[in-house]
């Protein structure tokens, strides 16, 4: 008597590394759909907050996926899952960005006279301070234009491990990974995208005040 093949399952408690060397496998959509659901708000929020515009942040998003499925045969199993998928994240994101032409320009000045609080404290207290979630810094209402607009200012490579290390939470590893760069290079940028945007907050803060 022929013994037919067991169909295999999967369970959100596998590991995405196994659920994509599964699906590069397989092709099974049932896999692809845990994974998805495993990081679609995550990688929503990082692609809107880098890109800001929702619509492109769309884009990106089924871009990300697309390239998931297209590239996961060349996926290295020794290695970790979601840094690869956030390298993916971020080049769609740039690519958006290349395609549409849109550089963010803001004032610091324009959007702290905007904001009519006075804010005690340092940014750089805000940005490093041990908090369960980086993003709530960005989220809070007093605050979060001015921290929006700050690190859109900043420059593409210094934004990006802002993005990365502070709002995603990713580590410092991870994220060299993410862009292909030394960890030094990584922890280099973030010192010097927090002494940039203190700098910036003491400004903006001192005209406000003399004003």
């Amino acid at each position: 008597m022929m013994k037919t093949a067991a169909t295999p399952t999967y369970t959100i408690e596998d590991t995405d590394e196994l659920l994509l060397s599964q699906y590069a496998g397989t092709g099974d959509r049932k896999v692809f759909e845990i994974l998805m659901r495993r990081y679609e708000r995550e990688i929503f929020s990082y692609l809107r907050r880098y890109i800001g515009n929702p619509e492109l942040a769309e884009d990106a998003f089924q871009g990300t996926f697309l390239q998931v499925h297209l590239k996961c045969n060349q996926f290295d199993s020794s290695r970790r899952f979601r840094p690869w998928l956030y390298a993916i994240a971020t080049n769609q994101a740039i690519d958006a960005q290349r395609r549409t032409k849109r550089r963010r320009m803001v004032s610091l000045d324009t959007s702290a006279a905007n904001d009519g609080d006075n804010r005690p404290g340092s940014w750089a207290d805000k940005l490093v301070a041990e908090v369960a979630d980086p993003a709530d810094v960005a989220g809070s209402r007093e605050d979060g234009r001015w921290v929006n607009d700050a690190v859109a200012g900043l420059g593409d490579s210094l934004q990006r491990v802002v993005q990365l290390v502070y709002f995603q939470g990713l580590k410092y590893r991870e994220a060299a990974d993410i862009l292909g760069i030394p960890v030094g290079t990584v922890k280099s940028r973030v010192h010097a995208a927090v002494q940039r945007l203190a700098a910036n907050w003491q400004e903006s803060h001192e005209e406000q005040a003399s004003s």
